[in-house]
């Protein structure tokens, strides 16, 4: 075997996970939207929320890689084990984070928060391009913010 067919399968090796019969990597890039896509991710809540996220995600077996929340979407890159189906751990880390938010924040007689998340999500696989996904995370704000600023000088590039 040459060295770098050897490095390559060192590599996919690391990335890899083990349950008792199986060698994974499942990763997802996921986006979804509060309801009516309100600007209401921001300050405490913001801060917050990550780390609900993260142990939702945990108590499903699975791992927030790369997040980011901006005031009207979240992006999450997420190893899901391929023991879930992707959408019940969407469905799990949304419903319970609205009972959350709903509870915490605020101080809702609906306790049940339904009216927090829209219905939908967007979920893509990740392939080889993980850095990629990561950058565009970590970028999305920045983007956001320059497709928002108003100019006079007509779009911007």
């Amino acid at each position: 075997m040459s060295r770098s067919k050897f490095i390559r399968r060192e590599i996919s090796m690391k990335t890899t996970q083990s349950l008792s019969h199986s060698k994974w990597e499942c990763k997802y890039h996921i986006t979804w939207i509060p309801k009516f896509r309100k600007k209401v991710l921001y300050g405490q809540l913001r801060q917050h929320l990550g780390e609900v996220i993260r142990e939702l995600a945990r108590q499903k077996e699975s791992l927030v890689l790369e997040g980011h929340l901006l005031p009207d979407h979240i992006h999450i890159l997420v190893s899901i084990p391929p023991t879930y189906a992707v959408s019940q751990v969407i469905g799990y880390m949304k419903g319970k984070s609205a009972i959350h938010i709903a509870r915490n924040y605020f101080n809702s007689k609906n306790a049940s928060g339904h009216k927090f998340w829209a219905r939908g999500y967007h979920v893509s696989t990740v392939g080889r391009d993980e850095e990629v996904i990561r950058r565009y995370i970590k970028e999305q704000e920045k983007e956001d913010q320059r497709i928002d600023q108003p100019t006079i000088f007509g779009p911007q590039p």
